[in-house]
Order: structure tokens, then sequence, then C-alpha cells
């Protein structure tokens, strides 16, 4: 079972697959390496693609210390990935919790990102103060959910949310599949890093200085039923000068499952563009 070990001990699992360009993949919250399977397969045709679960998420290590989870100590994981493996840039491709950890790797080392892609980011970034107050409530219900509950009855909780409906009805199968692999997480891993990551890491808001500043070609990718990411979406669009915006119709927060063909295409005109400079041919040169 291939494990790299990242700067504080902790195993974490990955796989790769295919040749080329080097493509890292980075899941959400209720995800894990196996989420990016319809991207792997695709992808791994032109390029080295790899995939690895978060600490707190099996086969990696689940650390029972808090204090070794959290948005850098997330950051710090892919580049150990990628000094493990030899990879020196890479396009970084990131899902929700994964987008946000994608767009700090782009800001803090924007010299290992040939693109960054932040697909179904924004939760918990809403502009109101006491909004964003309430969803930090709401983090840390469901951190505590997963510690009283466990995670097969906690799971099926958090599956069934609204904004993942819309798969569960277009695509029964494979939301079925989602459902069955989030059941085999970890309640202690979610809840760690949910209140220690998800509770805790800035708003997009926040970083609005340095979204402003964005340098790496950035692909921003929304459904347009996940509500609680169009605002962010839209805020990463407007702010940081190289993101191009992708809505997706009827599509909610599981987009890169739900709707794998789309993602997939615009993964391939994101990777293309930057690989020879051409992302922002759009707009003229100053």
């Amino acid at each position: 079972m291939p494990k790299i070990e990242s700067h504080d001990g902790t195993g974490l699992y990955y796989e790769e697959a295919g040749f080329g360009t080097p493509v890292v993949f980075i899941h959400e919250f209720a995800g894990d390496y196996r989420t990016w399977e319809p991207q792997m397969r695709y992808f791994a045709r032109m390029h080295r693609c790899v995939t690895f679960s978060a600490r707190g998420y099996p086969p990696s290590d689940i650390p029972s210390d808090p204090a070794r989870y959290g948005q850098d100590i997330a950051r710090g994981d892919v580049i150990a990935l990628m000094d493990a493996l030899g990879i020196a840039e890479a396009h970084i491709v990131g899902h929700s919790m994964g987008a946000y950890t994608a767009l700090h790797v782009g800001i803090r080392h924007r010299e290992r990102c040939i693109s960054v892609t932040a697909a179904g980011c924004g939760w918990g970034s809403v502009a109101d103060p006491a909004a964003r107050e309430a969803m930090r409530k709401v983090a840390a219900a469901t951190a505590q959910t997963f510690r009283e509950k466990g995670i097969a009855e906690a799971s099926a909780i958090y599956a069934d949310n609204p904004s993942r409906r819309t798969q569960k009805y277009k695509d029964p199968r494979a939301f079925a599949e989602f459902s069955r692999m989030l059941a085999e997480h970890s309640a202690e891993g979610h809840a760690l890093t949910m209140s220690m990551l998800q509770a805790r890491r800035p708003t997009l808001w926040e970083m609005e200085a340095d979204l402003a500043k964005f340098s790496v070609p950035l692909l921003v990718i929304v459904g347009d039923e996940d509500e609680s990411c169009l605002e962010g979406s839209l805020f990463l669009k407007r702010t940081a000068p190289t993101a191009g915006l992708l809505v997706i119709p009827r599509s909610g927060h599981t987009v890169t499952s739900e709707e794998p063909a789309a993602v997939n295409a615009a993964l391939a005109e994101l990777f293309a563009a930057a690989e020879v400079g051409r992302w922002l041919v759009h707009r003229p040169t100053a």
C-alpha cells in the first residue's frame, strides 16, 4: 500500500497512473482518493495523475491530535506529496475542501503550479459576518454528529444534503457509490477535519488580498444547484485576475462525479492552454 510521509510523520496513501505532465487531485470533505476515478481514467491517457487520501481519511493515517489538522497543514501535505514523488510542478485540481487547499497551494507555492482548479468552492465563505458565524456553528454541529453517531449513521445524514440530491435523483447508481464510500471513512477523522480545518480556515473574503494577486491560471467550476458555493465562485471570478468560471447547469455539489464529461472537458482545455501560456489569450496584452 503506497504511502508517503508528510512533514509531521503522517502517512498519506496515494495512487498514480499515466505518464506526462503531472496532475494532482485533492478531494472534498465527503470524498477520498477514489472520488477522482472519472478524472484518473480520462487524464491518465495523457498525464501523470496522482490522487491521495487526506490525513484523517483511510487508508491514510488518522492522527488523534487535533493540532495535526488545519488548512496550512493540508497545504503542506500536498507539497510533501509532490516532493516525495519528485513532482516539481503540476496542475493542482481541488474540489470543495480540496479546492480551498488548491487555492492555498497556488497562493503560497505558485512556482509548483501549472494551473489551479477550484471546483465547488465557497461553503462557509459568505460575505455577511453573521452568516459566516452560522456556518461555523453548522461545522461544529457536523463534527459532533460524527463523534456521537459514528460513521454509518453520520455519513448517511451527511450524504443526504440538499446540495447533493441532484446526483441522487439524476444518477442513483453513482450516488449509491458515493454514499457507500463515505460510510467507509473514519468518524474521528471527519470530526477532526471538520472542527480543525473546515470550521477554522479563512473565508474567501478573508483571502481577498492574496486572491487579487493570484498569478496561476485558475479555473472555477460550480454547479448551478450548489447554492452554498455560487456566491463564493462568483467572488473568485471577480477577484482573481487569472480566473475563468464554468457554471454547470442542473448540477449540485458533487459535480466532479455528477457531470464528469463536462468537468473533464473544461480541465482538458485549461491544461492545454496553461501549458502553452494561452490561458488568458482572450484578453488584450497590456
